[in-house]
């Protein structure tokens, strides 16, 4: 409790330009520079003959020495950019400390001149730091800018699935978790002493030594508390909310009341925790760092605000400044929220109606994978699609398979490319899963669409070719052209060639894209009539870009509540999940209110 009061106690001091810089920061990265970064990388993109990047092309692209020396310097560029962030916020910190307030322009002179620093050769490091260990590990240390850095869903649910992997991935987390609380006070020592990255990274080594455990528990219990307030902040407004509804009920508004002051309420509280954020961590880094330098007699050096004398006449010039510069960012960032927010209604009134959910590989969490099982399954969750692979048997039938082992889902340790289908329907299926569905068989793909068409249920067909295959492509349209079944689904596939060869196969097939990474003007690729998409990897521009071009897009593998409402909000034509009860339930409220909303209505009940 005593080293919240001495956080607060910093934050208090130049609390305002505090607020102003975070605010004017905030709004230069949405209006200015991320744009400006954007446009650099499409620059470098066209520069090098790239109109798009998927995960096909991507290599190349990046090998290129001329796009690795622009990546570099754009890199380089965010860096400083983020480092303005930390260095001011820890400036203010440190002439709080000393009890000394500061304006505006000071804060910006300073931490422009410490930014800079990145360029010279010994503060390279700083790189890695910024950008990539802080945003990863998200301590509660990353500026706001880099923040939202995230590994994508997919490949986490990758890595969750392997034992091995999942081992090494938390074993390199921790390692770079320590790593991390060895630099904790590297940025201090750079900005504060001057001294080069590498001596502030010594620096820091030295003075977190036999304090890691408690530097962690710190930093954890500052994330916690950030949860609580703002959790506390949602349960005001939503109880303010029941109360106002209650007194509008008889106005038969309740809903548009409440749901608004929930709205308005809840998006001034994220801009406040949102503004103050990282002066908050870094609050409580700078109390550990003084704290940490007494108990070893180890002299503070303390920033220099480059000073000149302030008149009266300029100190109320600044100030005045301050507070245009406070209500110009505050409004912008305030109408900037609120135009997401009306977004969102809009989307849903449009698209949510029409949203459809694939079952991954059928119902998988509930039945084996890719099974006559999963797919009743499906059907009984009420999905719209479900999503399937297909594999070619060595006598060349077409079976419905993901892996090209049946190893992992058989248990038998052999390709697909190696035995017949004979062999292949023998087969147990089933057991990996759950005792219960032993004797489950590798169902043909002509079953599933006879099952598709009895049920009135669409198949997104996904191609996986081993390159062991003769005429695979061509047994496939085959077989949607025999049961005249070309409206009720797609052919899907990685590989960009397999849907060239669909269409040469036949023109009535509609093809789907299936990308890891999609960025630049993918809808020239012609032989697309749709894209699958990493969620990840989605943006509203995105979206936009291939509802313009009269083509949908499909989002992967989405199966989190958050990543759900992202997707909805974001317009995307069908959500493939493996958890389809959450998906549908999730469109239908997003088609009715908010789910905020159904709160207000479950606690005035």
């Amino acid at each position: 409790m005593e080293k919240m009061k001495r956080v607060m106690g910093l934050i208090r001091v130049n609390w305002r330009t505090m607020a102003g810089f975070e605010l004017l920061y905030k709004l230069l990265s949405i209006s200015v520079f991320t744009p400006l970064f954007w446009g650099i990388f499409n620059g470098i993109m066209k520069v090098t003959g790239y109109e798009y990047l998927t995960i096909e092309n991507i290599l190349p692209f990046l090998v290129n020495p001329l796009t690795l020396a622009a990546l570099l310097l754009l890199f380089a560029c965010m860096a400083v950019y983020t480092m303005v962030d930390i260095g001011a916020v820890i400036f203010l910190l440190d002439q709080s400390y000393q009890g000394n307030k500061m304006n505006l322009v000071q804060t910006l002179k300073f931490s422009v001149q410490n930014a800079v620093k990145v360029f010279q050769r010994e503060n390279i490091a700083i790189l890695f730091v910024v950008l990539f260990l802080i945003p990863f590990l998200n301590l509660g240390v990353a500026s706001s800018y880099i923040s939202s850095i995230s590994v994508p869903e997919f490949i986490l649910d990758f890595i969750i699935g392997n034992g091995k992997l999942l081992f090494l991935f938390i074993a390199a987390l921790a390692l770079l978790e320590v790593l991390l609380l060895r630099w904790l006070y590297a940025f201090h020592y750079f900005t504060l002493e001057g001294c080069s990255f590498k001596e502030a990274r010594r620096k820091s080594s030295a003075l977190s030594r036999k304090n890691k455990g408690k530097d962690l528990a710190a930093l954890l219990g500052l994330q916690f508390f950030f949860y609580i307030v703002y959790f506390i902040l949602v349960i005001l407004g939503i109880f303010l909310a029941v109360f106002l509804g209650g007194l509008f009920t008889k106005l038969k508004i309740l809903g548009i009341v409440s749901a608004s002051v929930v709205w308005v309420f809840l998006a001034y509280s994220l801009l406040i925790v949102s503004v103050f954020g990282t002066p908050f961590s870094y609050a409580c880094i700078s109390i550990l760092f003084y704290g940490h330098k007494k108990k070893k007699q180890e002299r503070i050096v303390h920033s220099r605000a480059g000073g000149f004398e302030e008149s009266r006449k300029r100190k109320k010039l600044f100030h005045a400044v301050e507070i245009a510069v406070f209500i110009v960012s505050a409004a912008f960032c305030s109408l900037y929220l609120y135009s997401v927010y009306n977004h969102k209604v809009s989307v849903q009134i449009e698209y949510a109606r029409t949203m459809e959910v694939t079952a991954h590989r059928g119902a998988s969490v509930s039945c084996p994978e890719n099974t006559m099982a999963a797919f009743r399954k499906a059907k009984e969750l009420g999905a719209d699609w479900i999503e399937l692979d297909v594999q070619q048997s060595r006598d060349g039938q077409i079976f419905v398979m993901h892996d090209t082992n049946f190893k992992r889902t058989a248990g038998v340790d052999k390709n697909t490319w190696e035995m017949d289908y004979s062999e292949i329907k023998k087969l147990d299926a089933g057991s990996f899963f759950d005792r219960s569905f032993a004797g489950e068989r590798v169902p043909l793909l002509a079953e599933v669409i006879l099952f598709a068409k009895e049920n009135g249920i669409k198949l997104n067909i996904e191609i996986k070719p081993s390159g062991h295959e003769q005429e695979f492509e061509k047994k496939v349209a085959d077989l949607i052209k025999a049961e005249g079944f070309w409206d009720n689904c797609v052919v899907t596939s990685q590989i960009y060639e397999v849907l060239e060869r669909v269409k040469s196969c036949d023109k009535r097939i509609q093809t789907v894209y299936v990308m890891s990474l999609a960025y630049g003007e993918i809808n020239r690729l012609s032989a697309a009539d749709h894209f699958s998409i990493e969620a990840t990897s989605i943006t509203e521009k995105m979206v936009s870009d291939i509802h313009n071009s009269g083509k949908k897009i499909y989002a992967w593998t989405v199966n989190t509540e958050e990543n759900i409402y992202h997707m909805i909000d974001l317009s995307v034509d069908n959500i493939i999940t493996d958890n389809v009860t959450l998906a549908k339930e999730s469109i239908y409220l997003s088609k009715t209110s908010n789910v905020i909303a159904e709160y207000v209505k479950w606690l005035s009940e």
